[in-house]
């Protein structure tokens, strides 16, 4: 059975970028004040919740049931994933890392970046910035693979969805920059360039996890998984924000070469319409 459903990606994305924004900008201004000690994060934390929990209010008042299941089963499915996609999912990440500080070495890179790294790259105040890694993966997921990108998918080929998804993704981490310790705030007052690289390779990262998620039948599970090794494979070498510049650029190749190698799965329009196969 096929189910038409009624996607408002304009709605979603607006409210999304409205609501998280305000708490991101409530954590700024209080990350700045005289004893803050991490309370900043009180802010953030909602600000990341937001996707999922907009998601959900439209999943929830669309009254489409059948949706609403098909929600629930890519969360817990495990028949969904794919074995054959285990080495994309498992070793895309930390091969595009290794290459990136392989190519690096050419410029002048330290071999030191494959060392494991000692601390992470930023700080979370109160909170264990692993524990950061993984609410982050998690909740921004439940929401951009559970409602996100369907809206998108309702109006466009898979690439065109992807690009804009990549954009929006990279932009909704913008107004981090102003949140004292945070990693984009940081990166921001060490070269306005290593910001901007921060921001474009978002773009890349978000075709190659729609891909991921797509090939395991739209596993929110998988979507999860892959978001948080994003998130750690940056974090496990001492990589130097040369080579970060450099990782973009990898990834950049990555995408286009999955682009090429399932074209017809992007520029088809098959399986587009905001329907659901039950």
């Amino acid at each position: 059975m096929k189910t038409r459903v009624n996607f408002k990606p304009g709605l979603y994305f607006a409210t999304v970028f409205i609501i998280s924004t305000f708490f991101y900008l409530a954590g700024a201004y209080t990350s700045f004040q005289d004893g803050d000690r991490g309370a900043h994060m009180i802010f953030l934390l909602p600000g990341l919740l937001t996707p999922f929990l907009v998601s959900l209010v439209l999943i929830l008042s669309s009254k489409q049931s059948d949706y609403q299941k098909e929600y629930v089963n890519r969360l817990v499915s495990l028949k969904r994933i794919r074995l054959n996609m285990m080495p994309a999912l498992l070793f895309l990440m930390p091969l595009a890392v290794l290459i990136s500080i392989a190519i690096s070495l050419l410029f002048g890179g330290s071999v030191e970046q494959f060392q494991i790294s000692k601390e992470f790259s930023f700080s979370s105040g109160f909170m264990p910035v692993l524990l950061l890694l993984l609410i982050a993966a998690t909740f921004e997921e439940l929401g951009w693979r559970g409602y996100a990108f369907d809206s998108l998918q309702s109006r466009y080929t898979i690439f065109t969805a992807s690009i804009f998804f990549g954009v929006l993704w990279s932009l909704w981490h913008l107004p981090l920059v102003f949140v004292k310790d945070s990693y984009q705030y940081e990166i921001l007052h060490q070269n306005f360039a290593y910001a901007l690289n921060f921001f474009a390779g978002i773009v890349p990262l978000g075709v190659i996890t729609t891909w991921v998620w797509l090939k395991n039948r739209k596993s929110i599970l998988i979507a999860i998984l892959f978001h948080l090794l994003i998130n750690l494979w940056n974090e496990v070498f001492a990589l130097t924000q040369q080579t970060k510049c450099i990782e973009s650029a990898v990834l950049v190749l990555f995408a286009v070469a999955i682009i090429i190698y399932d074209k017809k799965l992007f520029f088809s329009r098959k399986e587009i319409l905001g329907r659901i196969d039950r």
